[in-house]
């Protein structure tokens, strides 16, 4: 639920369940004072007029027995009591007047109900009465009256009919509860939906907060659970994201650092290594060891090998760097892939021929298998290849195959050699820089080490891929797969 929703349902709530909760109370202060609600309706206590009572009524009898005590004759007087009527009428009254048991005036209204079979019987108390509410019909009438002599001191009696609307009168009467019930009930109701509302939202704003500081203090090592579907859900999900990504990039940025060390060592090692053995051979040549012609040149000839040595490990270096930075620019082109395998598995076999290795190819692409590359780096990936196998080949019949076919939408070329094989679990790191499976490092069976590095780079760069598969001491299969092309990147296919 959102927290636009949330509000507007909050709001809501805070006018309808205060609204609720005071009908209710009406309810339940009725039920209190009255015992049940179809008291109410039908029939009033012992001391229900009381609660009724209309003080307009009340003072209109009042001024009407000091009126008749001072003139009793004025009762007969039919233009006073028809403007007394009147004014009765204007608060839903009506006026009776009797005489000696007999109604003398009786208001237009009433002349055909039944109220005046209901009349109180004269008791000469002398003071205004009000008798208890009863239902006549479907009224409820409440009787206000008092009783006088006429100056014949005939016994008379004014009586005032009341209709009476129970709930409006228990309104008036439970006001001031009513409405302070219902300050209360307000108060608490926005109180308390402010408060639930509002810890829904700072709470989880609140985790926020404290996930910020602690990422400030560079610890990384927790987790933000989002709480709710709402924008602050949506939040913590994202700030998860982004907490995820942070310690990734720097734990790759430790690890980066780690292979940065790792490989001025491996660079200071494998240069060392033949430096040290020119340094060697020059102070030989220079102590006078080689004290022969065939010596000195022996000397010679090691020392240029050795400079070799190091001039092509800093040429891999040199290449590797470019590509690991994307400095170093891919000529694509679209090419028959057939055609150009075809040309690059001659040269293949004329140059292995050279040192007794039993060449074979099986190639069954279709001619016209178009796919972009750059020519110079792939015949770069194959000779890489090549020249790794050659170093752990020790079989005495040495071979070396390749393979080529077609997938539906890629071309996969598969070198396998018989050579020694690699071990299962060196063969995950084998496209590292500067790993060797041989970790003494010996340059008779391991060159620069960024051999087969510099090839998984050059098959990124071409959108493929290259794994190595082996079964030790019989061969090693090395397999790419590239997207068949027939279009430039960035041009419609």
């Amino acid at each position: 639920m959102s927290i636009r929703i949330k509000l507007l349902l909050s709001y809501a709530a805070m006018l309808i369940i205060p609204l609720v909760i005071t009908f209710f109370t009406a309810i339940l202060l009725i039920v209190v004072f009255r015992g049940d609600l179809q008291t109410i309706r039908e029939q009033y206590g012992a001391s229900t007029h009381r609660m009724f009572e209309d003080q307009h009524v009340e003072g209109i009898l009042k001024e009407m027995k000091r009126s008749v005590e001072k003139n009793p004759s004025i009762l007969i007087d039919s233009k006073y009591l028809s403007d007394l009527d009147q004014e009765l009428l204007s608060i839903k009254s009506n006026l009776i007047v009797r005489k000696d048991g007999r109604i003398i005036y009786t208001s237009p209204t009433l002349q055909q109900t039944d109220i005046l079979n209901h009349l109180p019987a004269y008791d000469e108390s002398g003071y205004v009465e009000r008798d208890e509410p009863e239902r006549i019909g479907k009224q409820l009438i409440s009787l206000g009256h008092f009783d006088f002599r006429f100056a014949d001191q005939t016994p008379g009696t004014v009586i005032v009919v009341t209709a009476l609307n129970p709930l409006v009168n228990f309104a008036q009467k439970f006001f001031p509860i009513l409405f302070i019930t219902s300050i209360v009930i307000l108060i608490l109701t926005n109180t308390l939906l402010t408060y639930f509302v509002s810890r829904s939202i700072i709470r989880p704003l609140q985790k926020l907060k404290i996930a910020m500081k602690r990422i400030e203090s560079g610890d990384l090592d927790f987790q933000v659970k989002p709480t709710s579907k709402d924008e602050i859900g949506e939040l913590s999900v994202a700030f998860e994201q982004m907490r995820n990504q942070l310690q990734h990039s720097i734990h790759t940025q430790i690890q980066y650092e780690e292979n940065r060390k790792e490989l001025i060592s491996n660079i200071s090692h494998d240069l060392r290594t033949p430096l040290t053995a020119i340094r060697g051979y020059v102070d030989g040549l220079g102590d006078g060891i080689a004290d022969t012609a065939v010596k000195r040149q022996k000397y010679i000839d090691i020392i240029s090998s050795k400079a070799e040595e190091m001039d092509h490990l800093i040429d891999e270096l040199f290449l590797y760097s470019k590509l690991d930075l994307n400095r170093l620019p891919f000529q694509f082109e679209i090419v028959d892939f057939y055609a150009f395998l075809h040309d690059l598995s001659e040269e293949l076999e004329f140059d292995l021929g050279k040192q007794d290795i039993h060449y074979s190819s099986n190639i069954t692409l279709e001619s016209e298998t178009y796919v972009l590359i750059d020519r110079d780096k792939l015949k770069r990936v194959f000779a890489n290849i090549m020249d790794n196998g050659l170093k752990y080949m020790d079989k005495t019949e040495k071979t070396f195959h390749l393979r080529a076919f077609m997938t539906k939408n890629d071309v996969v070329i598969q070198m396998t050699d018989n050579g020694q094989g690699i071990e299962p679990d060196a063969l995950p790191y084998v496209f590292e820089r500067f790993y060797r499976a041989d970790l003494s490092r010996n340059s008779n069976t391991g060159g620069s080490g960024l051999g087969l590095a510099i090839t998984k780079q050059i098959i990124d760069g071409h959108e493929g891929t290259i794994q190595a598969d082996s079964k030790v001491g019989e061969s090693t299969c090395i397999t790419i797969t590239l997207p068949l092309r027939n279009y430039k990147v960035g041009d419609q296919p």
